[in-house]
Parts: C-alpha cells; structure tokens; sequence
C-alpha cells in the first residue's frame, strides 16, 4: 500500500513535469501531491491496462515499481486527455454566451 501511495507519487510528479501546461499547474502545496499521486495511481492502472492486460507485456503486479514506465506512459496520457476535456468544456460553455 506505501509502495503504492508512493509509486503514484512519483510517477505522478515525473508526467506533470513532463507535460506542459498540464490542467493542475496552479496548484500548490498538499493539494497539488495529492493530485500526483491520484494522477500516478490513475496513470499506473491505465498503463497496466494497455500493457500487461491488452498487450501482454509485464508482470502481474499493478502498483509495483516494475511498472514505472507504464504508469508514467499512463499519467501523460491521463493528463493529456484531462486537458482536452477540460478544454473542450470550456469551449463548450463559453460558445453558449450570446453576443448582441
């Protein structure tokens, strides 16, 4: 379980700094750690997902530190997603304003 908080953590940190402008930049302090580390553990099971389960390369462990590189692959796809989302929703509703 620490190992994994910590795993998250880590590879949470790493993708953030490695996407740019990335949709938590602003944050700081406890609030930006935790969203590493929900981040990392988003990041770890989604590239478990891709490569141990779709692909069938890597072990069986999820949250292990064999797999850093999958969870990093898989938190710079979580952020990158989340920013286009967050993008296209911020579109979406200032599209909805009228203009006279």
């Amino acid at each position: 379980m620490i190992g994994a908080l910590i795993l998250g953590l880590f590879a949470g940190a790493v993708g953030r700094a490695i996407v740019p402008n990335d949709a938590f930049e602003g944050m700081h302090g406890p609030r930006s750690w935790l969203v590493s580390v929900v981040l990392g553990l988003a990041g770890a099971a989604l590239g478990w997902a891709i490569f141990t389960a779709g692909l069938g390369i890597g072990d069986t462990d999820m949250f292990d530190w064999g797999g850093v590189l999958s969870a990093l692959i898989g938190v710079v796809i979580v952020l990158l997603l989340v920013g286009f989302v967050s993008r296209r929703m911020g579109e979406h509703r200032g599209s909805t304003v009228r203009r006279a």
